[in-house]
This record gives structure tokens, C-alpha cells and sequence, in this order.
């Protein structure tokens, strides 16, 4: 039973960080959420960034480097908080937020190109890989046969509770790389 439960706390954890939109507009019209979302500008390596009800706080994960500007191999993918609902500040995520939720597990595949899990969510593979057009690494999704590069991710949440939050959908928001145009892929809890 606290196997069940603790699976579905990571999983619902996982939607509630994971999935990165592609919206630059300072709302985003598509959610019905009563909230105005900022948008993250000006932030250092932001692969993508994660939002969700119930408030204006905002995941980012960032290309994790060492002073040369190398990617960190072991965990190329770094998340903190941006708590725009506390005067806009820098937070660590908790260890409980880091390993049962919004944490990233990452495997190399190769030269500069990695696998990432969310902690809660395993499921959903995503990678980080560096492009050979403007040399940056940037984070892509398959879905519904679409590749998208990530660019952020939406959690719709109605009411619930801290551990088992009701998740109704997680939207990600992207650059479908057949044909350039911005996407969103919506996915039903």
C-alpha cells in the first residue's frame, strides 16, 4: 500500500514539474487556470521551465556546467525554483521536491547527449543533446509522433491535496522540428 501510494506521489510530483510550454506571451490564453503566469527571461542555461496551479512559482532547468562552461556528465541538468509568488527570488528545490517529484535522472548516451527521467514520472523519456546548428544544448519530447523541442510545461491542478494533488492535465509547449511551428501537446491525467 505505501508502495502504491509513494508511486503515485512521484507521479503526480512529476507532472507537477515536469513539461515545459512554448508560450512567450506574458499569459498563456490556452489555460484556463486564473493565474498569470510570468515568463522566465534573462535566466543562465534554461533548457525549459515548468508551471502549474496553485501559484506563480516556476521551475526552471538549466544545462548544469563547471566554471570552464563544460556540461556536468553526472548531472547534466540542474532545477531550482524561481518563487515569483515571493518576490522573485532563487530556491533550491527540497530533497523530498528533488527525489519524489521535480528531480531529473539522466543517463549519457553518448558525446553530448543524454537521456532524462523525471523522478516521478519515468515513462516519458526526454534528451538533451547538443545541436549541431547553433552548438547549444537544447531538450526534445516525442509526442504523438512529434518532436518538440521543450520550452515549457504546464500542470492544471484542481484542488486535491499536498501528496496527492488532483492533476487534470500537463501541456507541453514546444518547437515541432518537422516544420518549425509552435505546438502544444496536451496529456490527460
Amino acid at each position: 500500500m505505501i508502495t502504491v501510494l509513494l508511486n503515485r506521489v512521484l507521479l503526480v510530483g512529476l507532472f507537477m514539474t515536469f513539461f515545459v510550454s512554448l508560450t512567450f506571451s506574458q499569459t498563456d490564453k490556452s489555460n484556463p487556470s486564473p493565474l498569470k503566469f510570468p515568463v522566465p527571461r534573462g535566466v543562465s542555461n534554461q533548457l525549459f521551465y515548468l508551471q502549474r496551479d496553485p501559484n506563480l512559482n516556476t521551475l526552471i532547468y538549466a544545462l548544469n556546467v563547471d566554471t570552464d562552461g563544460e556540461v556536468d556528465k553526472d548531472e547534466p541538468v540542474s532545477a531550482y525554483w524561481i518563487r515569483y509568488g515571493e518576490g522573485g527570488g532563487k530556491k533550491d528545490l527540497s530533497f523530498v521536491q528533488r527525489k519524489f517529484a521535480y528531480g531529473v535522472e539522466s543517463k549519457m548516451l553518448g558525446k553530448d547527449q543524454f537521456e532524462l527521467r523525471f523522478v516521478s514520472h519515468k515513462k516519458l523519456p526526454l534528451y538533451l543533446v547538443k545541436s549541431a546548428d547553433d552548438k547549444k544544448y537544447h531538450v526534445y519530447v516525442t509526442i504523438n509522433k512529434k518532436k518538440l523541442l521543450l520550452n515549457r510545461i504546464f500542470v492544471r491542478i484542481e484542488g486535491g491535496s499536498f501528496w496527492i494533488p488532483n492533476v487534470k492535465y500537463v501541456e507541453l509547449h514546444g518547437i515541432n522540428q518537422e516544420n518549425n511551428t509552435l505546438v502544444t501537446e496536451r496529456i490527460a491525467v
